[in-house]
């Protein structure tokens, strides 16, 4: 047995990438953290938390004597038991998002243990290679436009625009920010919309959304996101009946306890949960599971580190319908901690490690240098 000796936890801060709040962050805020869990026999996984390093260090202390000597070759045992011990503290919230993180890694260790990929763990690899799309936030569209441009020279060839002035001025400001989008990127590429109803106060209802989506329909945009607010269930079920595009969402959920009836009662086309803050590999996989069975697409949302996006690589490879991956654009987080970066080949496309584990490097001095130093590797 391999056995977990220790967890060591870090946040990254000093590059925070705006992310469209109504309350934004900056540079020096502290909204992912690093974890890495340290094993007896030298092994060690990386995992990622969407939570400040503060609330993450505070669960650690209260998961420590849960994970302490647990077998580390055991993912999703060990996640579960962390969740069953700890529920009522509160599902869903900072304990939760850091199991995320420790999921993650543990799935990572027992990859390297084995010698493979974590998509062949989780029963095999569809593909070698995925789509990741562009995710950059919309802004006046003339400037939004040069960006897309620029991205398209890059290699993209799928984009998501969102959050920003979306849905908080007006539909002709909406429908502007799209069109110059479409021109830029063409019309062979994807183009994705994200209004960002989870914002704190969301002012938007059905009926918006449902003017939205037929004007997005004009622009052959593939999925219209998170247009509703979070727990507008019901809405949601309306909206995906009469919506002509797509309608995707469910990244502020957690565990999949609480996607259940957002599938059985058919709230999204595309299902979106986030592996930093879901409950990490393990759950994110029974989510899919849940998702292939009520018609729903598995796509996850990827607005965190290249830890994540290495995780999401992963599971794209083990899920035959998850074709895209999400990639932040211009995030120190995504492009620098990752040793050599990410490529995209001349289809667009990236590939998907074939290495054990996440198949992920990070890169010390980078690390080091978003952390303050606290995590060195």
């Amino acid at each position: 047995m391999v056995k977990i000796r220790k967890i060591r936890a870090a946040g990254l801060k000093g590059a925070t990438p705006m992310g469209g709040w109504s309350s934004e962050p900056q540079p020096e805020d502290c909204i992912h953290t690093l974890v890495v869990v340290f094993t007896d026999e030298g092994l060690t996984g990386v995992g990622s938390v969407f939570t400040n390093s503060d609330l993450v260090h505070a669960a650690l202390a209260v998961l420590e004597p849960l994970y302490r000597e647990e077998n580390a070759l055991e993912p999703e045992r060990v996640s579960e038991k962390l969740h069953q011990n700890t529920f009522w503290l509160g599902r869903g919230g900072s304990i939760t998002h850091t199991i995320s993180g420790i999921d993650v890694a543990l799935w990572d260790i027992l990859g390297k243990a084995t010698g493979q990929p974590v998509g062949r763990l989780l029963g095999g690899r569809y593909r070698d290679k995925v789509k990741p799309y562009a995710s950059l936030l919309a802004r006046a569209p003339e400037i939004l436009a040069e960006h897309l441009s620029e991205l398209s020279r890059q290699g993209f060839q799928a984009f998501k625009i969102g959050w920003g002035p979306l849905g908080r001025v007006s539909h002709d400001m909406d429908e502007a920010i799209v069109a110059k989008a479409r021109d830029a990127i063409g019309s062979n590429s994807l183009l994705m919309v994200d209004a960002g109803g989870s914002d704190a106060f969301w002012q938007n209802g059905y009926k918006w959304a449902l003017r939205t989506a037929r004007m997005l329909q004009d622009y052959e945009v593939a999925w219209f996101e998170e247009p509703l607010r979070p727990d507008a269930i019901d809405d949601y079920v309306l909206l995906r009946r009469n919506a002509p595009v797509p309608i995707s969402g469910g990244e502020v959920l957690t565990r999949r306890q609480s996607f259940d009836a957002w599938l059985r009662k058919g709230a999204f086309d595309i299902v979106q949960p986030d592996v930093t803050k879901v409950g990490g590999i393990s759950e994110s996989r029974r989510i899919a599971w849940m998702a292939q069975e009520n018609g729903i697409r598995y796509i996850p949302h990827g607005w965190n580190t290249a830890v994540g996006l290495a995780a999401d690589l992963q599971l794209a490879s083990a899920f035959s319908d998850t074709d895209l991956v999400e990639y932040i654009t211009g995030s120190p987080y995504i492009d620098e901690i990752a040793a050599g970066g990410w490529r995209l080949d001349e289809d667009g496309l990236i590939e998907i490690p074939n290495t054990p584990g996440l198949g992920l490097t990070l890169d010390r001095d980078a690390v080091a240098k978003y952390t303050d130093g606290e995590l060195r590797l």
